[in-house]
């Protein structure tokens, strides 16, 4: 049961911010994704670990050109200023109230979207938002069920080290990846619960999943339960997994 004298983190996809809002609405103590949705395991693992024990100086700034504004890599196209400075201000700050929340939280949902992620081709990096910027730039890199698995249980013992009662719960987004081709969003989602099967069984007690991905699939197959895009889950959808989620 979710209980309203306890504090919730939700981060991952979009699904994370229905129920975020839904939480927050009925006057639960949630934070929900303040550094932006994310949408694949190892954004969320550098989310989670650099709010709990990176500094301000290791956030992967940009300068984008044709707007004369920074931004982070790691955040929401919100988070942009004419300065370096401010920019990096803005988004630590962002960061910083991340970790403290996950520190005195008590239950963290955890909302994977996708195990697609994009790299920067100059070096690697997983980013959390394109920003919009030249695709050029960018590498897909699809994660396998072992990359997903490490991603994952660096991120739970990063958060564990520092909150040892925290509970968490996975939760797979019912959204479908369109642009990669139905088959294909079908192989990520499978990839995803094979990793997140591994981490119940893992850390027995402490981890545990949420089925909003088999309640949307196999109970609300209808396409009433569908926003006009045929993708997103309905209010009337939402609705009805919130009232099981708080079941």
């Amino acid at each position: 049961m979710l209980d309203k004298t306890h504090r919730y983190v939700l981060l991952g996809s979009c699904f994370s911010q229905y129920m975020g809002e839904r939480m927050e609405a009925e006057g639960y103590h949630a934070m929900c994704n303040p550094v932006g949705t994310l949408f694949n395991p190892e954004s969320i693992r550098n989310t989670v670990c650099h709010a709990l024990c990176g500094d301000e100086a290791s956030l992967p700034m940009f300068r984008d050109e044709a707007m004369q504004e920074w931004r982070c890599w790691w955040a929401n196209t919100r988070f942009r200023a004419g300065s370096e400075d401010e920019a990096r201000a803005l988004v630590q700050e962002s960061f910083r109230a991340l970790g403290d929340a996950m520190c005195h939280a008590d239950r963290l949902f955890l909302t994977l979207g996708t195990n697609v992620c994009y790299r920067l081709v100059e070096n690697g990096m997983v980013v959390s938002n394109c920003q919009r910027q030249p695709d050029c730039l960018f590498r897909e890199d699809t994660l396998s069920v072992d990359a997903v698995c490490a991603s994952l249980a660096e991120t739970i013992d990063c958060m564990l080290e520092r909150n040892a009662a925290l509970r968490i719960t996975f939760t797979l987004s019912p959204y479908r990846y369109r642009k990669y081709g139905w088959h294909r969003s079908q192989l990520s989602k499978a990839t995803l619960l094979l990793a997140i099967e591994q981490m119940v069984q893992r850390y027995p007690g402490q981890v545990d999943y949420f089925p909003s991905y088999e309640i949307m699939m196999d109970e609300l197959r209808d396409y009433r339960y569908y926003a006009p895009d045929g993708l997103h889950p309905s209010p009337e959808a939402v609705d009805i997994i919130w009232n099981r989620l708080c079941e």
